[in-house]
């Protein structure tokens, strides 16, 4: 299974993006799908992820919440981040991930097995 991502791009502060993550060559067997990013000179860091089946329980990162959000689309196998009302601060290269970390970790990016490429997401100021 190979993780897509795509939709990155350069916005003004304000404005809103849409990634996507797209399983392909196979079936998705993780129960969890994550998106992490790295800004320049920082270490990759949590930002939200979705239970991929079943309850669809979900979390973010304090930073994004109320801001960003988190959806699947099981019968596409594909996963979105809606980012809206984006700052200068979310500038990175934003990563999907899949795995199989209970809810309480889902900010764990060990526990996620499978990784996109990343997708660049720069916000002007």
């Amino acid at each position: 299974v190979q993780l897509q991502a795509s939709g990155g791009g350069l916005v003004q502060a304000g404005g809103s993006l849409t990634l996507s993550c797209a399983g392909t060559g196979g079936t998705i067997s993780s129960n969890v799908m994550g998106w992490f990013r790295q800004a320049p000179g920082k270490n990759r860091e949590f930002v939200a992820a979705i239970r991929y089946r079943g309850s669809r329980a979900s979390s973010s990162a304090d930073s994004v919440k109320g801001r960003f959000v988190v959806s699947v689309d099981s019968a596409k196998k594909t996963v979105y981040l809606q980012m809206n009302s984006l700052k200068p601060e979310d500038t990175a290269v934003y990563y999907c991930a899949a795995g199989n970390p209970i809810y309480s970790a889902f900010a764990d990016e060990r526990l996620y097995n499978y990784w996109g490429q990343g997708t660049l997401v720069t916000v002007s100021s």
